[in-house]
Parts: C-alpha cells; structure tokens; sequence
C-alpha cells in the first residue's frame, strides 16, 4: 500500500520534472524583467578631447550598455531633461511584438517624450544578437544619444561558436557643431552642407588634432596624443591573452560615415549579421554602414611582444575624417607600448567593388529559415535628391517625408481622418527614368502618406538609387526596416528590371534589419508582413532621414491591442480624439 509521503513525494517528483522541461522546451519560462531608470540630459563632455556638449543617459556618454537574456522583458523609465526639445528612443533591431508603441518613432508609434515628461519603454527582447539603441527624434543621434544592446542566449543553451572572451565596439562619427545647427543648416534655403564628422569614435572615444601614431605612421600633422589619467577621450585598449580567440561585437550607430574596420595582421572571422547568424567567412578587413551590427572572431595567433592597431576608416564619402585608431594589446606587453608595424591601410573611399565582394560574402547560416519562394506585393522605391520650393530634399518615388503631428499608429488604429494624407503613395517610377543622369525636372513635393500591407502577406522591396543633384554623384544609402527583418536577396548595377529577378539568392540569403544600396544600383528585400503596427522604413543616415528620405509601412493595426494615451494624444486630432471619446 503506498503511503501519504510516497504519493507526495512522487507528485512533488513529477511536478519538479514538468519544470524543468518547461524550462528546456521554453527558456522564456525562466525570463526575467529587468528594470531601467534613465534621464535623457544635455552635459559637457569631451569625446575627442575637445570639449562639447552631447546628449547623454544618467551622466554617462555613451548611454549604459542594456544587457539581457532572450525572452527577458526590458522596463525603461525614460525622463525627459533637455530643457527645449522632445527625445523618443529607438531600440534599433528589437521586433516589438506586441508592443508597437515602444519602438521609439516620435510621430510613427509614438509622440515625442516632452522636457520633464516620463514615458515607460517596456517590451520583450526575444532574440539573441547585437543590437543597439537611439534617438529617433530630429537629429539626436549625431548628438549623442545612443547606448549598445546586447542580448544573450537562455542559459543552457550555446552559441555555434566557441570563443574565449568578448569585447563591445560601439562606432560613431562626431561634429564640433551641435545636433540643432545641424538641423537648422539642413534646413535652411540656400542649403548648407553639415561638412564632414571631425572625428570618428569608438565607444564614444576619439582623438581629434592629434594621433595615437606617431608621425612616422601617418602622413599628417597631427601631435601625438597624451593622456592624463583616465579623460573620456582616452582610447579603450583591447586587452588579450595570446592564443584565444576573441568575439568582438561591432555596431555603427554613425549619422553619416560609412566605416571600414581592421586588425593589423589578424584575420576577421564573421558569424553575426544583425543578431542573424551567418555562414562563418574570413576577410582582412570588414566595412560597416550605419545601422548594421555584426560579431566577427579573431584569433590572437601573432607574436605576443608586440601590440597591433585596431583602425576605423571612412567609405564612401572622400575621406576629410582622420583614421581612429585603438590598440589590440597582448599580454603580457605592456599597453603604453605603440605597435611596431604603420595601422591597416584602408581600401580606396570609392572601392565599391571591394565594398560589394564583402556584402556578397554573407549569406544565412546553413539550416536557417528560407525566405518564401514568391511575394504577394511588390513596391519599387528610387531614391533621389530634389528641391520643393528652393530647399534641397530627398525623396521617395518624388514624394519628402514629412511626419504629421499624430503618431500613425493611434491614428490608424482609431480611424482618425484627418491625421495623415490617405492617399497612397507612389509603389514605383516611370519608367522611363534613367538613374545613370541628372533628373531633367528635380522639383519634389511632400507628403506623409502610408504604405498599408495585407497581414501576413510577403513583400518585395527593390531599392533603387540614382543620380543626386549634382552630376555624377550618387550616394551610399543604408536602410533600415523598423519592426521586422528581410532576407537580403541580392545586389545589382543600374536600373532593377524584370529579368534581375534570375539573380535573386532564395536559397541562403542573410535575414537582416539593414541593408545598403550602392551608388547607381539597386538591393531587392523580402520580408513578410506578420507583426501588427506602423513601421518606419529609412535610410539611416541621419542627415537624409532628416531631409525627407523615408517611407511608412502598416500592417494589421486593427490587431493592435490598446495604444496607451501618451503614444497618441499629441498634435490637434490627438487632443481632440482624447477629449471627444475619453480615450
């Protein structure tokens, strides 16, 4: 006869076993919320030894480095301290399931945070990867505001790669003039150019007039730097024991520079795109557009006497910024000592073909998802520079983005009429629009439509670049998708046509959330409409952006759960829905 303990000890056994299944089968069973306080503030700071005002979280610059689990839930408390502007943070790569309103667009999912104001972020980050966040209002990214993301796996489970240790690289570029200059010369008639960054960072750390080389290494001017102590300028010196191999977490939040980033005499091994994995590839050197992230390994396989310069160069764009440079140092030499060999010389700014063979380089890991064979919806976008009224713009399709004072998503949701233009924007060009020449009539005009999207249908976007203004001139352009991630599905010269469809990659293309398109070509994306909100599709350069180059998707907004008063209730309609139905 079984007794009282026995039946509950084996209860209490099989009770204790469903757990720990739970756990396997679903990590999310053990997440956690982990909680976050912050105040957005404007502060002294000196970046690049020059003292400056930026855009800073809690006193820090960068903001602090969120660190989580897949499946954990992230709360921000986010306090408005700027004395005379809004602020919304964007958090660059996390989906956002069921949360449209935390993705950080002021004017798309939400209204800007005013001074003194609290707004409270709280989402899922579901995914593993490297990921980042940022200010999504004005021009506050070139300002500063920015912090890493990073997200770990569940415990128990492994990344498909072994390393020894890790290290966080945060790139960006920096201007001596502030982030609302910078608006008001983009703005202006005649049009005023924001000029090249004075410096580029590393983890918000760079040297402006002077080089860690010395003289013999750089053909320039420039005095070498000295430090005193620990000043916010000095360079974070990546410190290795030899024979290890190292993951080095790299993600550009620049405004305008496109990057190329090397190790003198160290191979770099990639395996993460955009918190996607990849089929691991080996190059000497890796380019890195705004808005893009990845995890490369390196193996610290060269003489440990010596020390190895970690460099960051300008693409794409003449190069009027000096190289950054930091020091890769092996223990145990002592870190003061400067590296024997000049830093990697970088390609050529205009190299686009090496620029290409890299992205070709990357496709999805063996055995990840395959996008869908065929889409439902195609929408051709070509990007070109134009004027409205003797103001130099971008535009889409010839349409500038202008966001409207009401965020789309509660204006969507609750059927507000007068919020946004309902006429739908253009999905292609003529097509007897040569993008290899100036345009004959460059005039634009605006406008805020919406690219509304049947749930769960698959969509094709072809980004296709053109000539600017100027005559041949055409720019490097890095999209990103808000709230999804498209199979990267190939590059092309010239303008897209019917018959490049042959050369689409369905087999293994790389799912990210950025994508470039290079100067007179075109990217083909392919994603699928399946989380319900309003999402902002730009290029993420933020001067560009700014000057109207954007596109606004939405996508089963009826499916969206309540969209809280302070996402919805700024500009007229807003106030006016709030007070009519007591929203």
């Amino acid at each position: 006869m079984i007794g009282f303990s026995d039946t509950f000890g084996s209860r209490a056994t099989i009770i204790f076993l469903f757990i720990c299944l739970a756990l396997v089968q679903n990590p999310a069973f053990g997440a956690k919320t982990r909680h976050f306080k912050w105040a957005v503030e404007s502060m002294y700071w000196s970046p690049d030894c020059v003292e400056n005002v930026v855009i800073g979280i809690n006193g820090q610059f960068p903001g602090p480095t969120i660190r989580a689990l897949a499946g954990d839930t992230i709360s921000v408390e986010l306090t408005n301290k700027l004395n005379t502007e809004g602020v919304v943070i964007h958090w660059h790569g996390i989906r956002q399931f069921g949360t449209p309103w935390a993705d950080g667009a002021a004017s798309i999912s939400q209204c800007a945070i005013n001074p003194g104001e609290t707004f409270v972020y709280r989402f899922k980050v579901d995914k593993a990867g490297t990921y980042f966040y940022h200010g999504h209002y004005g021009m506050q990214r070139s300002g500063g505001l920015y912090g890493s993301l990073i997200v770990d796996l569940p415990e128990g489970e492994k990344e498909p790669f072994h390393y020894d240790g890790e290290f966080n690289l945060l790139l960006s570029d920096w201007w001596h003039k502030s982030s609302q200059l910078q608006e008001v010369d983009l703005s202006s008639k005649p049009f005023r150019w924001i000029g090249e960054p004075q410096t580029l960072l590393m983890n918000g750390r760079g040297q402006y007039n002077c080089s860690l080389a010395a003289a013999q290494f750089i053909n320039s001017s420039s005095s070498i730097c000295e430090f005193r102590g620990n000043e916010p300028c000095a360079p974070q010196i990546l410190h290795v024991h030899p024979n290890k191999t190292y993951r080095l977490r790299v993600t550009s939040t620049t405004a305008l520079a496109s990057l190329n980033l090397a190790i003198g005499n160290h191979k770099l091994v990639v395996v993460e795109a955009d918190g996607n994995y990849v089929q691991p590839f080996s190059v000497d050197d890796m380019d890195i557009y705004s808005g893009e992230s990845y995890s490369i390994l390196f193996t610290t396989d060269q003489d440990p006497s010596k020390n190895y310069w970690i460099s960051l160069s300008v693409r794409g764009r003449e190069p009027k910024t000096p190289q950054a440079l930091t020091i890769l140092n092996y223990f145990p030499t002592s870190a003061s000592k400067l590296p024997t060999s000049p830093p990697p010389i970088a390609p050529l700014w205009n190299d686009y073909n090496h620029s290409k063979a890299f992205s070709n380089k990357i496709h999805a890991r063996m055995g990840s998802a395959k996008p869908p064979t065929t889409y439902d919806h195609r929408i051709i976008l070509l990007s070109t520079q134009n004027r409205i009224d003797g103001y130099t713009k971008w535009a889409i399709n010839n349409v500038s983005l202008v966001l409207p004072a009401t965020p789309y998503l509660g204006s969507i949701k609750y059927g507000l009429k007068n919020a946004f233009d309902h006429k739908n924007p253009p999905e292609d060009f003529p097509s007897d629009y040569d993008v290899m020449k100036q345009a004959p009539n460059p005039n634009s005009t605006y406008g805020n439509g919406v690219y509304m999207l049947s749930f769960n249908s698959t969509v094709d976007v072809i980004l296709q670049n053109a000539n600017a203004l100027a005559a041949n001139v055409s720019d490097i352009h890095p999209w990103h998708l808000h709230g999804h991630a498209f199979w990267v599905l190939g590059y092309g010269e010239g303008k897209f046509t019917k018959e490049d469809e042959a050369k689409f990659n369905l087999k293994n293309p790389p799912l990210r959330n950025t994508a470039v398109i290079f100067p007179y070509g075109w990217t083909a994306l392919r994603f699928v409409a399946d989380n319900p909100g309003v999402w902002a599709f730009h290029c993420h350069i933020e001067p560009h952006l700014h000057m109207g180059m954007g596109v606004v998707f939405a996508e089963g907004v009826d499916r969206v759960r309540k969209v809280p008063n302070d996402a919805l209730t700024c500009g007229l309609t807003g106030k006016m829905f709030l007070n009519n139905k007591g929203h």
